[in-house]
């Protein structure tokens, strides 16, 4: 029978490498243990035996095993320039159509090609939530705040008509996101696949351009707002 201990038994002490190889090592195997077992089913000593370190060591580079699993967060989010790509799409001069487009198209091709970022949120939000905040707060809230600022910027421009930006970005993202999670984490893409590129599009102009024929009138009255209301426990109540 197969287990972490009995493979790091027959290897451990054989590799010598820097402490920022080491380092690296216990990253990117905690990322792997993380990634399939969530924060809570991995141990310290799992990922010690997996990466064929002491347990100890994995304490001299980080203080705790929450220290460990944001590493591995922000270790994910510096690989590629996803970043860069995605604030050049929302800086370009480029139509609406083409902006919307290659964002969609350039989030789901960075997703496809390593899912561990995905699965790694969903079990902070599932079993860590301090950790699943900080991660909002530091890293997908500045994207929705770069992407609501270019919805006002359109707003303004008379492109775009008059909406909440930030719950229009969360909508935008919301679209692309799911697509991800329905494919990639849920197991989608054994049932039907999709061409990335064709997806983003789609998204995009689903997105901007909506399902309603142009020939449908609009129902009359403004709009309102998205803010919602505190569920009590009587609305729970009257369902029953």
């Amino acid at each position: 029978m197969f287990t972490y201990t009995s493979m790091a038994t027959a290897h451990l002490g054989t590799n010598r490498c820097s402490a920022g190889d080491r380092r690296r090592q216990i990253l990117e195997t905690a990322t792997e243990l993380f990634a399939r077992q969530g924060f809570k089913g991995t141990t310290t000593r799992q990922i010690a035996d997996l990466a064929q370190v002491n347990e100890a060591i994995i304490f001299r580079h980080f203080s705790t095993k929450e220290d460990l699993y944001w590493a591995v967060l922000e270790h994910q989010c510096e690989q590629g320039n996803e970043r860069q790509i995605i604030t050049g799409f929302l800086a370009s001069d480029a139509p609406p159509e083409a902006t919307f487009a290659g964002l969609a198209r350039a989030y789901l091709h960075f997703r496809q090609a390593d899912s561990s970022l995905g699965r790694l949120l969903l079990f902070s939000a599932l079993e860590h939530h301090e950790l699943s905040e900080r991660f909002f707060r530091t890293h997908i809230a500045g994207f929705y705040e770069d992407t609501a600022q270019y919805i006002r910027k359109q707003i303004r421009a008379g492109r775009f008509r008059p909406v909440d930006p930030l719950m229009a970005a969360r909508g935008f993202w919301g679209m692309v996101g799911y697509h991800f999670l329905i494919q990639e984490l849920f197991g989608a893409k054994y049932y039907q696949e999709f061409d990335l590129d064709q997806a983003g599009q789609a998204i995009a102009d689903l997105w901007l351009h909506g399902v309603l024929s142009h020939k449908q009138p609009r129902a009359a009255g403004k709009p309102r707002p998205a803010g919602g209301r505190r569920k009590t426990r009587s609305d729970d109540e009257r369902k029953r």
